[in-house]
């Protein structure tokens, strides 16, 4: 059923080949032709200023990865609260709303604003969790992430770019195996069977994003379930076992999980030293923190450290 926005009608649903009409800017480049059967991929140039406007839903898992350029990026379910992300190059979001939502965004910087999508088929997707995951469906729940960062991800999603834009002729069986890859990779970092299980009373995604944003730009406080409720206007109780419901862990559990896993990057990306990682995460205890760091990888922050170094 289309809806109305200002003066557009928008699909409540679409194909990814269709995406690209509801979407500001223009496309550079499509992946077509039968080497990119299990892959959809187009490279935009957005406009360095869009206004809101509805984005359709497409069936299949969609990566969104920023190419070049800086922009404060809205999002929102329809007639939700505005959830804002700072992305630049090499920044991802990945979705699978059954509805649509919608978006605005504003570019700065000299660099153009240019990201590439990335649709996954829907059988080698389900083929890949069925495998994994020994379900019948085949098609769990990803979670929806923006702005985030990924290594393992950026690196495949490079060689796809790479492929996309080379003179030579493309190689089918390459972009076969990088989709298999890439859907092994959505599946093992980012299925969340948990919110198959909460259906119809699960925790909206707007609002677990922006629980998840306050948590990880307060890493260095004390956990405050009560503000955390509070951010997402709801009562400490509803929140606390929604949000259990939809990623398997209490707020406060998923709060040290944020702890550690940032320590574990500046271990292995800064020159800091583990007492100041520790207080930048919220420890002032180095004892302390080196149980909870060992509670959660099975290593002491020195030995994580060292395991880091080739």
């Amino acid at each position: 059923m289309p809806i109305s926005h200002g003066n557009r009608s928008t699909p409540e649903r679409t194909s990814p080949e269709a995406h690209r009409q509801y979407i500001g800017g223009r496309v550079l480049v499509s992946g077509d032709g039968p080497a990119w059967r299990d892959l959809f991929v187009e490279i935009f140039s957005h406009n360095r200023i869009e206004r809101p406007f509805l984005v359709p839903a497409v069936a299949e898992p969609l990566v969104v990865w920023v190419l070049s350029g800086s922009a404060k990026v809205d999002e929102r379910d329809i007639g939700g609260e505005w959830l804002s992300t700072q992305v630049t190059a090499g920044d991802f979001f990945l979705t699978r709303t059954p509805s649509p939502y919608e978006m605005k965004w504003e570019a700065y910087g000299e660099d153009p604003f240019q990201v590439m999508h990335l649709y996954l088929a829907l059988p080698l997707f389900a083929q890949v969790a069925a495998d994994m995951l020994g379900t019948a469906a085949g098609s769990p729940k990803l979670r929806d992430v923006s702005g985030g960062r990924d290594e393992v991800l950026s690196h495949l999603l490079g060689l796809v770019h790479l492929e996309l834009v080379r003179d030579k002729e493309q190689s089918p069986l390459f972009i076969q195996g990088l989709a298999q890859s890439l859907a092994v990779h959505l599946v093992r970092a980012y299925a969340d069977t948990s919110l198959d299980r909460a259906a119809g009373s699960a925790l909206p995604g707007f609002k677990l994003r922006r629980a998840l944003q306050f948590m990880s730009e307060r890493l260095h406080e004390e956990f405050d379930l009560c503000r955390l409720a509070q951010e997402v206007g709801m009562s400490e109780f509803h929140f606390s076992r929604l949000f259990k419901k939809a990623t398997g862990l209490s707020p406060s559990q998923h709060f040290i999980k944020q702890r550690v896993a940032r320590a574990q990057q500046l271990l292995l990306e800064s020159d800091m030293s583990i007492i100041e990682i520790g207080m930048a995460v919220g420890y002032s205890s180095p004892s302390h923190f080196a149980q909870i760091f060992r509670r959660g990888t099975g290593m002491t922050p020195r030995e994580y450290r060292r395991s880091g170094s080739f």
